[in-house]
């Protein structure tokens, strides 16, 4: 097994709930029920994320920003490991955020919300892959170590070797091995929630991730 730091967003990152756009075609349209929409007392964020669903896709605008708030930098995350473009990648989340403003009258709840999201995402993600080559990965994908000087040193320059050779080696792995690794290892989702994302059965999920460790493995054996 790998010892390996952790990986995560860059702190630097943009509010990608502030930066989302809805289009004005996409406020409630009248054959929306708004009657039945529910009025909330409490803070939005007290709420799980089917009521938020469930409230956004009546036309709530407001809990569809609390589903950005929250799940937002996650799909911003994973369109940047995967593209290596952090422009594009916010692109791509901006377009997805408004495919799930306009179809989230139509989740049913058979996944998470989550799954669903990281689902829009990865068709942007394809469809771009199809028209562009991807970029090698950026330095600011991957956490970098603190440099507090309490810190070791040499600990400090380990752990950096460590991320610069797991870039290296996952912009080789080909996409859907990639991205079934980034999945599991990053975002932390289960093998049925991966394949609802990349539109898998739960064995070539599993097959992917076997094939992507065995790879990392070998091309980082020196860090074992």
């Amino acid at each position: 097994m790998l010892s390996r730091p952790s990986i995560a967003p860059d702190p630097g990152s943009p509010d990608v709930a502030g930066d989302v756009v809805l289009p004005s075609t996409a406020t409630p349209s009248a054959d929306r029920d708004t009657s039945t929409r529910p009025t909330f007392a409490a803070d939005y964020r007290e709420l799980g994320d089917r009521a938020l669903a469930a409230a956004a896709g009546m036309g709530d605008r407001r809990a569809f920003e609390e589903i950005v708030r929250r799940l937002g930098p996650d799909m911003l995350r994973y369109a940047t490991h995967l593209l290596s473009d952090r422009g594009a990648a916010e692109d791509i989340v901006q377009d997805a955020l408004v495919d799930a403003w306009r179809g989230l009258r139509h989740f049913r709840s058979d996944s998470s919300l989550r799954t669903w999201l990281f689902s829009v995402v990865s068709h942007k993600v394809t469809d771009h892959r199809r028209r562009r080559s991807i970029a090698p990965v950026e330095d600011w994908v991957f956490e970098r170590p603190s440099q507090d000087p309490r810190d070791d040193p040499s600990r400090t320059v380990s752990d950096a070797d460590f991320l610069s050779a797991l870039d290296d080696a996952l912009a080789e792995l080909p996409y859907r091995q990639r991205a079934c690794w980034l999945l599991r290892e990053v975002e932390g989702m289960k093998h049925t929630e991966i394949g609802t994302v990349m539109a898998l059965s739960p064995g070539a999920v599993r097959g992917h991730l076997t094939r992507a460790r065995a790879t990392l493995e070998t091309r980082l054996e020196t860090w074992r």
